[in-house]
């Protein structure tokens, strides 16, 4: 088992028993309009996770994404991941390595008002390791509410990629009661880089409340990339704690 997938599991087991209330959002691509409390560290973290396509396997370990309250309906966001191409002769990686600002504008039943909730999120995207060189920027808007049957979840973005090339993103979450143990999460994806790649994906799988403040989750990602099939098993846990 590779040294990073190791870690990963010691870091999940060292952390499982100081877990508080968590608001952070797995595993989804897109997200919901709710930020950490002030002063609270939210964290998103998969110890290995699994995808294949045409080209072969690739083992994500780990994954990781850390979210802090710095303000009233404020967060900083930064998040990244370790990739294993089981492919003869390419080297492991680190992608996906981005900081972000979060921050509602307008408070709703995610923040136990009325109505839907709406948040912007924007940062930079950083240079990875043997992958993902340059810098890109991004800008969200994301809307949606909490009903006693679910939530859906509305996310739209714009971005200059690393490659400077514009890209878009669109999805969408659904997800059932909050006050089910284990409640079942869909997700839908388009995702363009005008002149690459477009990609349509569907996710589906499930979210288990283990106790106040400890989630796990399942799910299975099936995606079209360029009319090429792509399939990705994610699993983790989301936990917080604060920092005061």
């Amino acid at each position: 088992m590779p040294v990073s997938i190791r870690l990963g599991l010691l870091c999940t087991a060292a952390i499982i028993t100081s877990a508080q209330p968590a608001l952070a959002y797995r595993p989804f691509d897109s997200t919901d309009p709710a930020v950490a409390d002030p002063g609270e560290l939210e964290v998103e973290f998969s110890p290995v996770s699994f995808r294949h396509d045409d080209g072969g396997d690739t083992w994500i370990a780990p994954q990781l994404k850390i979210n802090y309250g710095i303000a009233p309906n404020w967060e900083f966001v930064i998040e990244g991941q370790g990739e294993h191409p089981q492919f003869e002769g390419l080297p492991s990686v680190m992608v996906d390595n981005a900081v972000f600002l979060k921050h509602v504008v307008r408070e709703g039943t995610l923040q136990e008002q009325t109505g839907p909730s709406i948040a912007i999120e924007f940062g930079a995207l950083l240079p990875g390791i043997n992958e993902d060189h340059g810098l890109g920027a991004e800008v969200a808007g994301i809307i949606g509410s909490r009903w006693s049957w679910g939530a859906i979840y509305f996310t739209a973005a714009a971005a200059l990629t690393r490659e400077q090339t514009g890209e878009m993103f669109l999805g969408a979450i659904f997800e059932g009661p909050l006050d089910w143990t284990v409640r079942p999460v869909a997700e839908l994806v388009y995702e363009r880089e005008f002149g690459h790649a477009e990609v349509f994906a569907a996710l589906a799988g499930v979210i288990w409340e283990a106790k106040e403040g400890l989630a796990f989750d399942l799910a299975v990602r099936q995606a079209s990339v360029e009319g090429a099939p792509e399939t990705e098993i994610r699993a983790g846990i989301t936990f917080a704690f604060s920092l005061r």
